[in-house]
């Protein structure tokens, strides 16, 4: 991978991140452009815009524009404006908190509203917070369901661990350019983190830890 700013890339792709807040979204478009990941939670109001430069098979280089959406622009009158001209959607969900899967219905057909009559773009439906995987609420049979429904690809990933994120991105960008990637090339990009399990007493409460994290990119609101 590269992300020089010299080189110009062959292609460019506007990948749109929706989904309820506090899913992860924004964890998630900084882990891949920034691999950073901030503890605590600072809800996007409007937009984030984060650039990532990659390298596919055949020395293709391509310009991510991940694009991440604020949760509470879902029936707003900019969310047209915001995913116009996108290649590729993700829908993003925590995979422990079960409401936020059950909305993305609701993101879909916003999602169809917007390009009825119209090409509808790649759509990859994301589990985040897999290290969470003791905790899950949904289950993995009601996402590759909703998935299969839908006429969408499927990606678990965790932002905090940085676990497949990089892979959930390479594979939705070398679909949408039709570059096929080959089984070491999935593997380099996908690493198994162990998930750490926390006990608490039933008295303790956890708190976030740590302060925003403040994105260098561009802010819309």
């Amino acid at each position: 991978m590269s992300d020089s700013e010299d080189e110009t890339p062959d292609r460019q792709l506007k990948i749109v991140v929706l989904g309820d807040g506090a899913s992860g979204k924004t964890s998630l478009a900084t882990r891949y452009s920034q691999e950073q990941f901030g503890k605590q939670y600072k809800q996007t109001i409007g937009l984030d815009f984060f650039l990532k430069r990659i390298v596919l098979p055949g020395n293709i280089n391509v310009a991510l524009q991940v694009w991440d959406i604020g949760g509470q622009t879902l029936g707003g009158q900019m969310l047209q404006n915001y995913i116009y001209g996108s290649q590729g959607i993700l829908m993003v969900y925590d995979i422990t908190n079960h409401s936020s899967f059950e909305n993305l219905e609701d993101w879909y057909n916003s999602v169809k509203k917007v390009f009825a009559g119209a090409r509808i773009p790649h759509l990859a439906l994301v589990g985040n917070k897999i290290d969470l995987e003791h905790i899950r609420t949904v289950k993995l049979d009601k996402h590759q369901k909703f998935a299969q429904e839908h006429g969408m690809s499927s990606h678990f990933v965790s932002a905090k661990t940085g676990d497949s994120v990089s892979l959930c991105f390479q594979r939705i960008a070398a679909e949408l350019l039709g570059i096929k990637l080959t089984k070491p090339e999935v593997e380099q990009q996908q690493r198994v983190v162990k998930a750490e399990i926390i006990k608490y007493n039933n008295d303790t409460v956890p708190h976030p830890s740590g302060g925003p994290t403040k994105s260098s990119m561009c802010s819309v609101q």
